[in-house]
């Protein structure tokens, strides 16, 4: 019994093919499946490339109150029939069932598509479809289709001559396309078409006449440096093809996914097998090639993951860890520049800050320390000290001093850019200072352009006292040498630089006191001992006196009626 059972159940069990019930409903719903008008006209441009084309022209236009996108190309056209005349019906009534899929089998290399159903893709761009391409027999033919129409119709054109290649043109275009500009097509081409313009040489001109421009779409150029070495685990499919450049962390830098040079994914990160690090570190940007993955057909933009997927992740592993000790390593190069960077700014700042305070007061912070001194001596020296002038101390170096920095100058040798431009401001070093009654200070002044380069050229200088006592030596120089007054007072020191017609002018206040703390002997110690004094002139001020904490000096007005 329960044999006869199990044969009865057996004899009941059908099976069969799956077939499609409606073959337009299955048409739509594939031309659906295509929803970017950009991917549509990639299509078309591949097609193009595919046919051997070497120029692609694509015209945005407006004829008849209408607006249209016209491609045109010089390759070898449709392909054709036993009669020599463009095979339009085989294009028409073989959706799903591409000839270049039949090429492929028969080893030919260098063309893309493989589905058929490229073609349905102007559903996205606009309501009607006209393809024109010539026979053998020297005359011009044109295929029609409409959207949501199954019909499809192929008549002769009247034209004057017979041309080489295709022409197809979408119009209307679609009344919510109008952001589909030129700008937005060539930059989608030179990234979803990089390599495949780059191997096949093609030139894609685009004219959009309601823009009224006229573009080239050229193959997209990465910044930084670009990887060598980088090889994949060995795959049984095919060899993945690697083209990284590490720059510096942005979020502009992407990686794409591409399959025979046409890209698939503007993002590797999109794959979740992808979403680690590098490739989420944001220093990487260049393309990973896997010729042998398999694609979504419906929307060509996605990856299906099978085997073949999964040989390609693990191919990609050893890739990753090399990847990721070279972003190590430039992370740490940026931190030690970054370090440097700082460092260079704040010495920088400090000493434009120490050239207008008095040296020897602030002698504990070492900011000269980095340069080697060109001549002997403190520049800022307070005291006794010889007047001559810098030529004539320059004449006192030591022979071997000199020939060294002879040496110096002959095999440094400045670039362009590193040579002073016009004068453009002049300060006085230092700014403020204190002398004791009788002592000698030297006073430097630094003339700069505009890009803050030293000006030494070309310039004559003007030393003088506007206001208070002393007297200066050599004040026709670069430096000058103020001497001291016998009686405490304020003295104001006014140099004036001209170079050509530029006059620059600065002036500096001097403290003249009877005595003078040392202000040097350590770090952040406060003053000890009786504050010395100065006296200045303001009779039209109601003080009589005060105290200046920072040089410990008593100012008295000595103008005052009191």
């Amino acid at each position: 019994m329960p044999k006869t059972k199990a044969k009865k159940q057996r004899k009941k069990t059908r099976s069969g093919k799956l077939r499609i019930a409606d073959h337009w409903n299955a048409i739509s719903i594939i031309a659906h499946s295509q929803a970017n008008p950009l991917k549509a006209v990639a299509e078309f441009v591949e097609n193009s490339i595919d046919a051997r084309a070497k120029q692609i022209i694509i015209i945005r236009g407006k004829k008849k109150g209408e607006f249209y996108l016209k491609i045109s190309d010089d390759g070898e056209g449709i392909p054709k029939d036993e009669k020599g005349l463009p095979d339009f019906r085989r294009v028409a009534t073989h959706i799903c069932d591409s000839i270049k899929r039949h090429f492929k089998l028969d080893g030919v290399k260098g063309i893309q598509g493989e589905y058929g159903i490229g073609l349905l893709s102007f559903w996205t761009v606009g309501h009607h479809l006209s393809m024109t391409s010539s026979g053998e027999d020297g005359k011009t033919y044109e295929m029609t289709i409409a959207k949501d129409s199954p019909n499809f119709s192929v008549t002769k054109k009247s034209t004057l001559l017979s041309f080489k290649g295709t022409d197809l043109m979408i119009h209307p275009r679609q009344p919510g396309l109008r952001s589909l500009t030129g700008e937005k097509i060539q930059q989608y081409l030179s990234s979803e078409l990089r390599n495949r313009i780059k191997s096949s040489e093609v030139t894609i001109k685009i004219f959009d006449r309601t823009g009224r421009k006229e573009l080239i779409v050229v193959p997209r150029q990465f910044t930084g440096r670009l990887l060598h070495n980088l090889k994949p685990e060995a795959s049984a499919q095919d060899d993945i093809y690697l083209e990284l450049y590490l720059s510096d962390p942005g979020s502009s830098n992407q990686v794409g996914l591409y399959r025979r040079g046409t890209r698939v994914l503007p993002l590797l990160t999109e794959l979740d097998q992808f979403q680690k690090k590098p490739w989420t570190e944001g220093y990487l940007q260049g393309i990973v090639d896997a010729p042998f993955l398999n694609l979504t057909p419906g929307t060509r933009h996605g990856i299906i993951q099978d085997e073949r997927y999964d040989a390609f992740c693990q191919a990609m592993h050893p890739i990753e860890t090399h990847l990721q000790q070279i972003i190590d390593d430039q992370r740490k190069a940026e931190e030690e520049r970054s370090s440097r960077r700082i460092l260079r700014r704040v010495q920088r700042a400090l000493k434009e800050a120490f050239l207008r305070l008095p040296q020897e007061e602030y002698d504990w912070f070492d900011i000269h320390s980095g340069k080697p001194q060109k001549k002997p001596g403190n520049l800022f020296s307070s005291g006794p000290m010889p007047g001559g002038s810098r030529e004539q101390n320059n004449q006192n170096n030591d022979n071997s001093h000199n020939d060294q920095e002879e040496n110096d100058s002959d095999s440094a040798q400045k670039m362009f850019f590193e040579y002073a431009g016009p004068l453009f401001s002049a300060l006085i070093s230092p700014k403020s200072s204190v002398v004791s009654v009788d002592k000698r200070k030297k006073y430097r002044i630094i003339c700069r352009d505009r890009s803050r380069r030293v000006v030494l050229e070309d310039l004559e200088y003007l030393w003088e006292i506007v206001d208070g006592n002393g007297h200066l030596r050599e004040n026709s120089n670069e430096s000058v040498i103020f001497v001291a007054p016998a009686e405490p007072c304020l003295t104001t020191l006014k140099v004036t630089v001209r170079q050509s017609d530029i006059v620059c002018t600065d002036e500096a206040l001097i403290t003249i006191t009877d005595s003078l703390m040392d202000q040097s002997s350590k770090p952040g110690q406060k003053n000890k001992g009786l504050p010395g004094y100065t006296y200045r002139r303001a009779p039209g001020e109601m003080w009589r006196s005060q105290f200046d904490l920072d040089k410990n000096v008593i100012v008295i007005n000595n103008g005052h009626r009191d």
